[in-house]
């Protein structure tokens, strides 16, 4: 399926994680009540016929799930742990009406101190994409094998015992959002008014609240955990949660978006400077060997490319958007040995969009947007739409967990679990007054509201749709004071899908929990 078209702001789709995909059924069928299949395991067939539709809504909602034991060798240790397959209905605050049936997947270690064992909450972006990449291919406790950033491995990938999972430092909820997966409005809702920045999160919030009330979790130590557009989502979530008296511990924002005001890849033509982006372009070109001198160091090179991008490139982006200042000959020369780009194309538009890097990088290939290590020669399928970094792992995903849910989980459904919606043609990105959101302000809220929160910011050099030297510039705007980690691996968009950057992140992420401040 190939990614539907904005009239405005096209390039906002190379930010869609996963909207390549079509989701699938199960191919389970819809039963009554739940069956228990032995070993202290519950099975559900669950009948409800759910829909990503914009105009759906159930007529009611019950709050039912699938609960089965499983063990996971992690650290030298066996684990053993229960998952929840189910649904939850979040309802308004204020009168109790409820809003959406929440379709999320927990899993929880067995014979914790709830109190003091932490709980995190993951989601995807998009909008309009379910949380199965997160959920099968970072740190839940089975993982797809992709063998990234090469494309050899036989599809469907293997899916394993995750030697990384996180569940030894936390639980682990994986969300759908309202539209994707099996998460539906409830009427006189429908999917549609759902799909905002604001009330997006606001019913993020109302499922958090009933799930720490139902599973007695709410003097746990929490957690969001947001990729891509999920990052904006947790900067008004934390706000939101933060007021509503839910002390969060920490946000983890992999691979952020915060200001789409600041994403050169937003608009087009070029209003925006791309010098974010700069840093980013040029790792990608020592990747592949194009750099004038080799680099092979990614940290210092990085350093590198960050004072350039300050000092050098940006204000001449700057100056081409204002005035179509050409560059001078020996900025085009150092933007081709730092990038490896031909110089017709950094003197056709010095402020230059990923897009044409991406294609442009390599006469005969194109590199990938969501990790600029993967390549495809164009004109071949792995090439057809527009990212073979995402092409090459959404087939895979997606059959993986349609067997995944009734086969390992007990949780079946006849319904088309909708890997991606179409909430993007209709999103409300309205937010504090600005036509497109911008929620710094709402974490230096939340970061008021609650001086102990703490942020941890995870991202790849590779990353070419969320690049880290944005991010960083972003994340600056929270000043000094603010408790703020930012780390780095040599990894595109999905980290984690890298085996070295998904074991760096693991550590990164283990220290960041049992460094927490005491309550």
């Amino acid at each position: 399926m190939r990614l539907p078209a904005l009239p405005k702001y096209a390039p906002l789709l190379a930010l869609l994680l996963g909207l390549t995909a079509c989701g699938g059924g199960d191919g389970a069928t819809g039963g009554g009540n739940p069956t228990p299949p032995g070993n202290g395991d519950v099975a559900l067939n669950d009948p409800v016929s759910y829909s990503g539709a914009a105009g759906a809504s159930l007529a009611s909602a019950q709050e039912r799930a699938a609960t089965t034991h499983h063990t996971l060798q992690l650290g030298g240790q066996t684990l053993t742990y229960t998952a929840t397959a189910g649904h939850l209905t979040a309802s308004q605050p204020q009168s109790g009406a409820a809003e959406a049936s929440f379709f999320y997947v927990a899993y929880t270690l067995d014979g914790q101190a709830a109190s003091q064992r932490p709980v995190t909450f993951f989601y995807n972006g998009g909008p309009g994409s379910a949380s199965l990449w997160l959920h099968l291919g970072s740190y839940g406790p089975h993982r797809l094998v992709t063998g990234f950033p090469a494309t050899t491995q036989n599809a469907p990938f293997p899916l394993v015992d995750n030697a990384e999972s996180l569940l030894d430092v936390s639980d682990l909820v994986f969300v759908d959002a309202i539209g994707t997966g099996y998460s539906e409005a409830i009427a006189p809702y429908t999917n549609q008014q759902f799909w905002g920045v604001d009330a997006d999160a606001a019913a993020f919030r109302d499922f958090i609240l009933r799930y720490l009330a139902v599973n007695q979790r709410t003097t746990s130590p929490k957690y969001l955990f947001g990729e891509s557009y999920g990052t904006l989502r947790s900067g008004v979530l934390a706000d939101l949660l933060e007021s509503a008296g839910v002390r969060l511990g920490g946000v983890i924002l992999q691979s952020s978006i915060l200001n789409y005001n600041s994403n050169c890849a937003v608009f087009d033509p070029g209003q925006v400077n791309c010098a974010g982006f700069l840093p980013s372009y040029g790792l990608t070109g020592a990747y592949y060997k194009l750099t004038q001198p080799a680099q092979g160091d990614p940290v210092s090179y990085a350093a590198t490319l960050r004072s350039f991008s300050s000092v050098s490139y940006g204000p001449a982006a700057d100056a081409w958007i204002t005035a179509r200042t050409p560059p001078s000959a020996g900025l085009v020369s150092q933007l081709v040995n730092y990038t490896g780009l031909a110089a017709s194309l950094w003197q056709a538009n010095v402020d230059l969009d990923p897009t044409t890097f991406q294609y442009g990088l390599l006469p005969a290939s194109l590199i990938g947007r969501y990790d600029a290590r993967v390549s495809a020669i164009k004109g071949t399928a792995l090439a057809s739409e527009g990212d073979p970094s995402s092409t090459f792992i959404t087939p895979s995903f997606s059959s993986t967990l349609r067997s995944y849910l009734p086969g390992t989980l007990k949780y079946s459904n006849s319904s088309t679990y909708t890997v991606a919606s179409n909430a993007i043609n209709s999103w409300i990105w309205q937010h504090d007054g600005q036509a497109l959101p911008d929620v710094l302000p709402d974490l230096a809220a939340a970061l008021l509201q609650n001086p102990r929160l703490r942020l941890l910011s995870l991202n790849g050099y590779h990353d070419l749709a969320t690049p880290f030297y944005q991010t960083e510039l972003d994340l600056a705007r929270l000043g000094a004071a603010a408790n703020v980690q930012i780390r780095h691996y040599a990894s595109g968009h999905m980290s984690y899908l890298d085996d070295t950057a998904r074991q760096q992140g693991k550590a990164d992420l283990a220290n960041f929990y049992r460094t927490a401040p005491s309550p």
